[in-house]
């Protein structure tokens, strides 16, 4: 009983066709003697009706039928009467009369109903993630992926970019986290590792000569458990020669524009806005602003300097900073309001958040209104805030100060109703500090990786002042969502070695770690320059999903680990013989 038609194709036109549908019982139910089975299958829903003047036979297998048994069913179809069709549904104004049903597959009592949605918990979905993927959410999400997948292939392609697959089992190099490392058994004491990004290898085929690549690459990182990361991911990667910096985030819209339109119906507007790194700290408190409503950090230092609050003098004598968030019309928030923000401004590192509230068109009360009175109408103005205001102050160090109190915006945007799902507020972030000062262990490191171009204006001066030094980076930012992040790269050794330097990298271990992209430099190497945005994130971005593991068929939780499989897992003691490894007991953490 092989099928003629899906569950979610049948209509009106077909009626008195004899058709064969294939799929899953999703309802069961007798009524009045009639036995009526909802059969699903990805495309829909359809209606069979089994009647109680029926075959024997028939009569006897729709009564054994439960749910999620896999069936093949023979049928007439028919238009419903009126007033029992369902709008709800596809395949809402027909049903099935059935003729025969033969029982492919039985199915045991389930962990779970398989619903629009299901509501286990997530572990336990993900023990039985292919009872969870069948839901009809989860295959809207996973055919989601396809056509956003499809999408960036067929704008890239019409490009002229190639398709180039660059190896899972690679040397392992610095690129920011753990490698996974995988033992070699016929070089016995050696370790290939998976690549945590194509990085090296996209460069070296720009060496050779193929000036527009790009893949659906595979990326790991040994990374410890943190929410919505995945130790496995997915990124689009592509890498040009010849270009510049306008180069590289042209085709990138280009390729968003396409993705959108095509797998969402979504028509993105381009060019893209474009936030300098600094602008964007200053003016949102993040380098990865969402813009889907206002709420400006301001500067608060020419009040603070002149008023009577010494905490802020102190902050500001200390080459600190003040920044103020004027809330509209919050001036009703409670003191528990105001704490539960405290939190989260203290969650980022501020000693505390600071508050006054707008009284009038020159007054001011609560808080630390009482050091500003005389210059309350002054600081209304050049704020622009009126009556029935909330303003919310952080000083400390200014990256301190502006990360904190962009947390509280971010947090305000969700309290206050801001996000909106179906807008998306894209932006490009650039001009990035090349390298950032680690205090801890008092050296500079690489902001983004140690192939980024610096701008030209700071290479005469890149070894005096590192910390001034703006790189050739971008990141493309979405709803307060980082989507992609790359560079335009050195291709000079000379410079390569300077920026080696910088960080305290030797050339030494700069051989050892990757002397095969160097070595490859060396060979007439073009200017070039890429990106990679995230794909689990974009279409995590476009479903209005929560975590990345809802657009992701078979994902680890957030420990890592697989459910259903059971991996990671031991392995015997053989496998790890013919490895030439051993074991080391370790004491458990807590």
């Amino acid at each position: 009983m092989k099928r003629t038609h899906t569950c979610g194709e049948l209509t009106a036109a077909l009626k008195d066709r004899e058709i064969t549908l294939n799929g899953w019982v999703h309802r069961h139910r007798a009524q009045g003697g009639i036995t009526f089975i909802n059969l699903r299958d990805r495309y829909g829903i359809t209606q069979i009706v089994v009647e109680s003047d029926s075959s024997k036979e028939l009569l006897e297998t729709a009564d054994k039928l439960k749910f999620e048994y896999c069936i093949a069913v023979k049928g007439i179809v028919r238009e419903r009467p009126e007033g029992m069709k369902n709008t709800g549904m596809k395949t809402g104004d027909i049903e099935v009369k059935a003729l025969e049903i033969q029982i492919l597959s039985t199915c045991e009592i389930l962990p779970f109903m398989v619903e629009e949605e299901s509501q286990a918990k997530e572990d336990l979905r993900l023990k039985y993630r292919y009872l969870d993927l069948r839901s009809f959410g989860m295959q809207k999400r996973i055919k989601l992926r396809h056509e956003v997948t499809f999408a960036a292939r067929e704008y890239l392609i019409n490009k002229g970019f190639y398709e180039i697959e660059t190896p899972t089992l690679i040397r392992s190099t610095p690129e920011g986290a753990r490698d996974f490392l995988v033992p070699s058994r016929v070089l016995s004491g050696r370790f290939y590792a998976l690549p945590q990004s194509p990085q090296l290898y996209k460069q070296i085929l720009m060496v050779s000569g193929f000036d527009k690549y790009f893949q659906i690459a595979r990326c790991y990182r040994d990374e410890d458990a943190r929410g919505d990361r995945q130790p496995e991911f997915t990124q689009i990667d592509l890498e040009m020669s010849f270009v510049s910096r306008d180069d590289v985030l042209a085709v990138t819209e280009g390729m968003m524009q396409n993705i959108f339109k095509k797998a969402s119906g979504i028509d993105l507007s381009i060019p893209f806005k474009r936030l300098s790194y600094d602008d964007a700290m200053n003016t949102y408190g993040s380098d990865k602003p969402d813009l889907r409503f206002e709420l400006p950090l301001q500067d608060f230092a020419s009040f603070a300097s002149k008023g009577d609050f010494q905490v802020f003098k102190t902050v500001l004598e200390n080459k600190g900073a003040v920044k103020v968030l004027v809330v509209p019309g919050c001036s009703e928030y409670s003191r528990k309001q105001i704490t539960d923000l405290e939190d989260v401004a203290k969650t980022y590192g501020a000693k505390g958040l600071a508050w006054m509230k707008i009284t009038g068109d020159s007054g001011v009360e609560g808080g630390i209104a009482r050091f500003f009175e005389s210059s309350a109408k002054d600081i209304i103005t050049a704020l622009g805030a009126k009556q029935g205001d909330l303003l919310l102050f952080v000083a400390d160090k200014p990256k301190t100060a502006c990360t904190a109190l962009g947390a509280v915006r971010s947090r305000l945007g969700t309290d206050l109703g801001l996000l909106k799902a179906d807008d998306f507020q894209f932006c490009w972030i650039i001009d990035f500090p090349l390298f950032e000062y680690n205090e801890e262990e008092s050296h500079w490191d690489p902001a983004h990786h140690l192939f980024s171009m610096p701008q030209e204006q700071f290479l005469e001066t890149l070894e005096k002042d590192p910390g001034v030094v703006k790189g050739d980076l971008y990141d493309l930012v979405c709803n307060g969502v980082e989507l992609a992040s790359g560079s335009i790269r050195i291709h000079d050794p000379k410079l390569q070695e300077r920026v080696f330097s910088v960080v305290g990298f030797s050339m030494e271990e700069a051989q050892k770690k990757f002397g095969f992209l160097l070595e490859s430099f060396k060979y007439g190497p073009p200017p070039h320059g890429g990106i990679a945005p995230g794909l689990d994130r974009l279409i995590t971005l476009l479903c209005n999903q929560g975590s990345i593991r809802e657009v992701i068929a078979f994902p680890k939780n957030t420990v890592g680990a697989s459910p259903m499989d059971d991996s990671p897992s031991p392995v015997d003691t053989q496998q790890l013989k013919d490895l030439s490894l051993q074991l080391i007991e370790t004491e458990k953490k807590e």
